[in-house]
């Protein structure tokens, strides 16, 4: 057991946190999963965010199928639910690693146990490289590559690393963009690969080249194809180019893959790295294993219109296999219109970024009511959700409705607790976040 969850498995959970019943005694985290309660039966504190958790175990079975079918590896991006519970949960599950957006994160998987992480980030300049030198102090078994775009974080870095001896050795990662950070040619990477071997040491290396294609998505679908395309192109042609200038034994990582493009940077940067036995390409996606009813929903339709989805020469169905596991659960306030509930969930409780809620079922008196097909959500305000109704809907003041989200990751970050649900609804886990 970590020395995190050693520290926080009895941490005494009480109403300042969303969900847990009023009035109740408070209880460790431990003991939330084993007091019977579902979201709807009347006794927890709406709203509530909740993770399916057949359904995120099915996405994590899929989704390391799919990589371990490629010859990949995959490090998922911890910043979705920044739980380090559900990040051990993936590395059991196969994972190579984990990954990282921040100093910040870093501290936390780094402290709950976790050794091999890829911060998939630039972090700053100086101040930014003597915080990230004294936290790696403090492990000094700690794998961790470090995404770098200007010669700048590299003397930064290099200047760090000299004034101590008691540092663990810091992988450099050469970081091609497009929209976001990242060298934009292969000019500058090559001006960025010089100043990282002139100041190379046995604690400061170059470990491999980076890119993170979903910042080049556009609204032009057309457009968004080009300008990855590009952005593989540069990053798979810049490895021979690395590797003609280090030699033939150095172990390097290739790193891209979000959540909705990553069956492209399979097939544009495989080839690459089977060329090259001394490499190896790592995934980062992570929202995947929590899928959604909104921006996830589109980008696998997406790719199943790519044809892009294979698993040991099979192709199927992205959109049909992964399942949206998380789910917002909020009570109907008011009905002050005939065609419209007001419910107590907000901005303050769901993501509004990549759309909107979408209302799902509906329950009353703790009990499965009926699907919400015909309902939607057209504005939220701090506190309220305004629902737009059907004519004739039986929806009433007290009723529970139960809400898919889009963007785990801004919708998780609104919550203390993320709380496991059963197939039967019951809570049957709790894992804490780490936001901040």
């Amino acid at each position: 057991m970590s020395d995190l969850h050693a520290a926080t498995e009895n941490v005494l959970i009480d109403e300042r946190v969303r969900g847990f019943p009023p009035g109740n005694a408070p209880l460790p985290l431990d003991a939330i999963g084993k007091q019977g309660w579902k979201p709807y039966d009347g006794r927890m504190a709406l709203p509530l965010i909740s993770l399916d958790r057949q359904a995120f175990s099915g996405n994590v079975e899929l989704m390391m199928a799919y990589v371990k079918s490629h010859g990949a590896e995959i490090a998922p991006h911890a910043k979705t639910p920044m739980s380090t519970a559900l990040a051990d949960s993936l590395l059991a599950a196969g994972a190579w690693g984990t990954t990282v957006a921040d100093i910040r994160q870093a501290a936390v998987l780094l402290k709950a146990g976790q050794r091999r992480l890829i911060l998939a980030n630039e972090i700053g300049g100086v101040a930014a490289a003597r915080r990230l030198a004294a936290l790696l102090g403090r492990y000094p078994d700690a794998e961790l590559h470090v995404f770098v775009d200007s010669t700048a974080l590299v003397d930064a870095l290099h200047s760090a690393w000299q004034q101590r001896v008691d540092l663990p050795p810091l992988g450099l990662l050469v970081e091609f963009g497009a929209g976001r950070t990242g060298a934009r040619s292969g000019g500058a990477a090559e001006a960025i690969l010089d100043a990282i071997l002139a100041a190379e040491t046995p604690t400061l290396r170059l470990t491999g080249i980076a890119a993170y294609e979903g910042a080049a998505a556009t609204a032009d679908a057309d457009e968004t194809m080009r300008r990855i395309d590009a952005l593989m192109a540069v990053t798979s042609d810049f490895l021979p180019k690395v590797r003609a200038r280090i030699g033939d034994e150095r172990q390097l990582l290739v790193t891209a893959g979000g959540s909705v493009f990553f069956d492209v940077v399979m097939a544009r940067l495989s080839a690459a790295v089977a060329a090259d036995p001394a490499c190896r390409l790592v995934l980062r996606s992570g929202a995947i294993f929590f899928h959604d009813h909104g921006i996830y929903e589109r980008g696998l339709a997406g790719l199943d219109a790519r044809g892009g989805f294979r698993i040991g020469g099979e192709t199927i169905s992205a959109a049909a296999a992964f399942r949206p596991a998380l789910r917002v659960w909020a009570e109907v306030l008011s009905r002050p219109e005939p065609r419209l509930a007001i419910c107590g969930m907000g901005m303050r409780d769901v993501a509004m970024d990549q759309g909107l809620p979408r209302p799902l079922v509906l329950y009353r008196n703790g009990a499965y009511l009926a699907d919400l097909g015909n309902a939607d959500v057209f504005r939220l305000n701090d506190q309220h959700a305004f629902v737009a109704l059907a004519d004739g809907s039986d929806v009433a003041v007290g009723d529970v409705i139960e809400c898919g989200i889009s963007h785990p990751c801004t919708c998780l970050d609104r919550h203390a607790i993320l709380y496991g649900l059963d197939p039967d609804h019951s809570v049957t886990a709790a894992y804490l976040t780490s936001f901040g």
